[in-house]
């Protein structure tokens, strides 16, 4: 493992369809090709020892997008989903799905079911979708599992504190992310994680998310590892 290499990286990919765009090819071209380079990154990411990665696969906010386009993204996923899946017993990643699932077709949840299930007792790197994902959505539904509980008499009101918060998050059993690379110069989050990016480090590049290879993934964990962490605390 590289010295203080990330334990988790958190990735926007954007630029697929402007990626396309330039090269006057259909929008869903470009997200072919980025789920090629997710798989391409994804194994390095594994190779430098970094144990987890999260991808922003899908927000709720995606769904406004063109419907040939939405359509495209979903048989994306649902034909990444079936290659893992058959992948499974001779690679060591394990893979996790967070997001609302009650909006995504019965057919991708099963998938999505059957991928966790076959990984859950993988030891390599764990890959965290993000899958009809809204940060403010998982805080929303965060807060009625916590009503609910509270209405159980289940959680007192006393013991609601950063930690219990955590617990009822979809990322509940996951560290947050060290660091986040969002690729194609856009300079923000998204509604991506808000509650884990909180003392995250940032890194921002105007490489468009298909042409991010793997010496750019050295480059933003080079970057990384120049940084110095404080999480509010002085020299």
């Amino acid at each position: 493992m590289k010295k203080d290499v990330p334990t988790h990286v958190a990735i926007i990919m954007d630029g697929n369809g402007r990626w396309a765009n330039a090269k006057k090819m259909p929008r869903n071209a470009g997200h072919k090709v980025g789920s090629e380079t997710l798989q391409d990154i994804v194994e390095y990411a594994e190779e430098l020892g970094i144990s987890y990665i999260t991808v922003y696969a899908f927000s709720t906010e995606n769904w406004s997008r063109p419907k040939e386009e939405v359509d495209g993204i979903m048989k994306l996923l649902d034909n990444y989903l079936s290659s893992a899946i058959k992948k499974a017993s001779y690679k060591s990643i394990r893979a996790k799905v967070i997001g609302r699932k009650d909006e995504l077709s019965p057919k991708l949840v099963e998938k999505i079911e059957k991928l966790e299930h076959l990984t859950r007792d993988k030891k390599g790197i764990c890959v965290i979708f993000a899958i009809n994902y809204g940060g403010r959505d998982e805080i929303v539904r965060a807060i009625a599992k916590m009503a609910t509980d509270l209405e159980k008499d289940t959680l007192k009101i006393q013991d609601i504190s950063e930690d219990m918060v955590t617990k009822y998050l979809d990322t509940a059993d996951i560290p947050d992310p060290d660091f986040l690379i969002r690729t194609s110069g856009e300079l923000r989050t998204s509604n991506f994680l808000p509650w884990q990016l909180a003392y995250s480090e940032f890194y921002f590049t105007n490489k468009m998310w298909p042409d991010f290879s793997r010496s750019d993934f050295d480059l933003a964990i080079n970057e990384y590892t120049n940084r110095k962490r404080r999480f509010g605390k002085s020299e």
